[in-house]
């Protein structure tokens, strides 16, 4: 089956060709057709498979049908993903599959200033590709109006409920038309209860497309343990990029400190490395994966804010330096390899600590990796399994979850405590600048200049403000 088959215009099959496609991929063929004909969608696929290309074209084609060609052009496609990599990836399908199409777009994330955003939107866009939090920015400076989005896309939106978007998405669907108002998609990699229940809320009769089982790797994708003990590691990795002659790996960290000492320690093993993580600018995070898809670097070391999102051609080689905690991210992980029917290989470093990891990962995926020691870095069998430290205070899971999103959501107290106790004199998002503590006793006698500003910022006042309030002085951090 070719492209030219699944109904699509003159100009994207145009579009297409330029990128050098000719056959649609399993979940391209199911879902073109029915996003055409204007139904909901609920699909999953293998990642590394073309969902995004799955939902970007019947989209781009069912707009240009009824193009505003007259005043100001309003929102009539909303894309919200989980990362600013992902976001960016998707502004970038819909830029070039679109290119012969007379609509606009537009790409809004964190990280990055708000005021060229705002001039975009001002001209007026047809799509809107978005990260939650600074969808939710624009709304409340009121820089942006959804009440005329006729197309709705949620991806990796599993993803977005690991990293606790699901608050963030019921307001973003309070901005919107009635879900009979509109066509709702919704794309994730793997499929859980948790995405089902929000299927049933936000969609209307879907049409369910699984080409694969839930949580399943790419066939193409040669996977491989290799036990060792944590201390060699380092030693490890340098030997097999050197002497196998790889000249393009991404290697992945369960924190970010471990991902800078990581590309530091490469470095002086003679390995031109950088690091990519949330505490990274985003231009920092640009020019990073842009050195590394031109073969500039040779390793880029990446926490889980890469294990999606990131569509790098050809990548040959992923290796798990540390196993994610969660066993899900693996699947993400490995995806960035093997992708669009090419041939990749994941490895993945095990020490004793990890093997319960490990057990949850096979049990995910319903089948055991094999195992290949290699010789020269056998495990001492005399070293005792240690928990596990995955960050600050070793919170676990939940720190894994935190550091992947490249700017999570911290709990409002805590976030503004520790914000703070690291800058006392910085301004919060309010314009509010943090003092330095003082005596409890001192802070219970003393008036606030404002009572009524103090009051609003403990309990925001019910109607249209009480969201931006939120946002301005919840202590909500995220993308």
């Amino acid at each position: 089956m070719s492209f030219d088959t699944l109904g699509l215009s003159a100009e994207l099959l145009r579009a297409i060709g330029e990128q050098g496609y000719s056959e649609p991929t399993p979940i391209q063929r199911q879902a073109i057709p029915a996003i055409l004909q204007g139904k909901d969608v609920m699909g999953g696929a293998q990642t590394g498979t073309g969902k995004t290309a799955g939902f970007t074209l019947p989209l781009l084609q069912r707009l240009s049908i009824n193009p505003i060609n007259n005043g100001r052009r309003p929102i009539r496609a909303l894309v919200v993903t989980p990362t600013r990599e992902l976001a960016a990836q998707v502004g970038n399908s819909v830029a070039t599959y679109g290119r012969h199409l007379p609509l606009t777009s537009a790409v809004v994330f964190g990280g990055v200033k708000i005021n060229p955003q705002i001039a975009k939107l001002r001209l007026g866009v047809d799509i809107l590709v978005a990260t939650p939090g600074r969808l939710l920015d624009h709304a409340g400076q009121k820089t942006v109006d959804l009440s005329k989005v006729e197309f709705l896309v949620l991806d990796e939106a599993d993803r977005m409920l690991d990293m606790g978007f699901i608050h963030d998405i019921r307001k973003i669907l309070a901005l919107l038309p009635g879900n009979e108002a509109r066509q709702n998609l919704l794309f994730s990699a793997t499929f859980s209860n948790e995405i089902k229940q929000l299927a049933d809320r936000l969609l209307n009769r879907p049409e369910l497309i699984e080409v694969a089982r839930r949580n399943a790797t790419v066939e193409q994708i040669e996977q491989v343990v290799h036990p060792v003990d944590k201390h060699r590691k380092r030693e490890m990795l340098s030997h097999m990029i050197g002497s196998r002659n790889w000249r393009q790996v991404l290697v992945f960290t369960r924190t970010k400190h471990g991902a800078n000492r990581l590309a530091q320690q490469l470095e002086k093993d003679g390995l031109s490395a950088t690091a990519i993580h949330g505490n990274k600018s985003q231009g920092a995070r640009t020019r990073a994966l842009a050195e590394f898809k031109s073969g500039k670097v040779r390793v880029l070391v990446a926490t889980d804010i890469a294990a999606r999102g990131l569509d790098i051609d050809q990548l040959p080689h992923v290796v798990n330096f540390e196993m994610s905690s969660v066993p899900e991210d693996y699947v993400h992980r490995i995806g960035r390899t093997g992708r669009a029917g090419n041939e990749g290989q994941a490895i993945s470093l095990v020490c004793i600590d990890e093997h319960k990891l490990l057990r949850d990962i096979e049990g995910l995926l319903k089948r055991e990796i094999p195992k290949v020691v290699l010789e020269g870095y056998e495990p001492d069998p005399r070293i005792q399994a240690e928990p596990i430290q995955t960050g600050r205070n070793g919170r676990g899971r939940s720190q894994s979850r935190k550091q992947s999103s490249g700017g999570s959501r911290r709990s409002g107290s805590s976030a503004k405590k520790s914000v703070a106790a690291r800058h006392p004199s910085r301004s919060d998002r309010s314009g509010k600048k943090h003092s330095p503590q003082k005596p409890a006793h001192r802070q219970v006698r003393r008036k606030p200049r404002n009572s009524q500003a103090s009051s609003q910022h403990r309990r925001p006042p019910s109607g249209p403000g009480r969201e931006r309030a939120a946002l301005l002085g919840g202590g909500f951090w995220d993308e």
